[in-house]
């Protein structure tokens, strides 16, 4: 059973999610903004899948400090943190020098330390209610127990795209 997303992509199938963890190697990580979803990919295999919550104003590129916007392009995830005010994050390497062009040009800061991070530290509501709306700031949240996995699959240095 192959499973599309209509845009190029498969999922492995459960017999195939065994051996992809054994042998799987994230090439890249891939937003899909409007849909609320994160996939790590191999190739064209979605090697995980993961529900989002974005910046409390989702559509659109981030042009400024404090516009709640997830920024959309291609990045890159260049360090993990272990002592943020989330439980374990990865920096995504927002602004970019185009970023920063565009910002500088509009007379406003591009803003910055965009990441992909776990919940917020002491939060003790459910997860699965937390990723039920867009609360962040303009960063990508995911679980903590998906946090950890992201840590574990995704290298320092992968590309990620982030898309409406």
């Amino acid at each position: 059973m192959v499973i599309s997303f209509g845009y190029g992509h498969r999922a492995a199938t459960q017999a195939e999610g065994i051996e992809l963890e054994k042998q799987a190697v994230v090439d890249r990580v891939e937003v899909k903004k409007s849909v609320r979803r994160m996939y790590l990919m191999d190739g064209d295999v979605v090697v995980r899948e993961y529900r989002i919550a974005l910046g409390k104003s989702p559509r659109g590129h981030k042009i400024q400090e404090g516009d709640n916007r997830t920024p959309e392009g291609k990045y890159y995830l260049d360090f993990v943190m272990d002592d943020s005010a989330f439980y374990r994050s990865m920096h995504i390497s927002y602004p970019n020098l185009r970023d920063k062009n565009r910002a500088e040009s509009l007379g406003v800061s591009p803003g910055g330390n965009i990441k992909i991070h776990g919940l917020k530290n002491g939060d003790r509501r459910a997860p699965q209610f937390v990723q039920s709306f867009d609360w962040t700031n303009g960063c990508i949240a995911i679980t903590n127990e998906e946090m950890d996995e992201l840590v574990s699959l995704v290298k320092i240095g992968t590309p990620i795209y982030i898309r409406w």
